[in-house]
């Protein structure tokens, strides 16, 4: 990677997972844990579902931030965002309509991707070898 890259990816990394971990503690705080399992029960999804997303929302958001995992944590948050998409794919394009839409939540599984294929980038837990062999 380039440094340019790198910190391309420090920035990707660290905005997506703070990201994660907002709308994690929403779930938590906000919609609390029963009002999250009983909006997931009420899209016929089992309930354990909700806590596994609250899970892999809140964790992996800070194995993000952290830069542990990276290319690992990015994939596996990818299946969590297309079920939000699948979620609010009734509701339209604009995710300020009622139930808000589809394109965030997809252009943020597109962005996973992305952090896939960079990694961890500069400043992280654990770099990627490419990192530190540019160091």
């Amino acid at each position: 990677m380039t440094p340019n890259s790198d910190y391309a990816a420090l920035i990707l990394r660290v905005a997506s997972g703070a990201l994660f971990v907002a709308h994690g503690l929403m779930k938590v705080m906000v919609f609390t844990i029963p009002g999250t399992v009983g909006y997931f029960e009420s899209l016929g999804l089992p309930g354990v579902l909700a806590y596994l997303t609250i899970l892999a929302e809140v964790g992996g958001g800070l194995a993000l931030i952290l830069g542990v995992a990276t290319r690992a944590v990015a994939l596996a948050l990818i299946p969590v965002l297309l079920g939000a998409t699948w979620v609010h794919a009734g509701n339209g394009w604009v995710f300020s309509s009622e139930g808000g839409g589809w394109e965030f939540p997809l252009f943020w599984a597109i962005v996973q991707g992305a952090i896939a294929l960079l990694g961890s980038g500069a400043y992280a837990l654990k770099p990627s070898a490419r990192a530190l062999a540019a160091a």
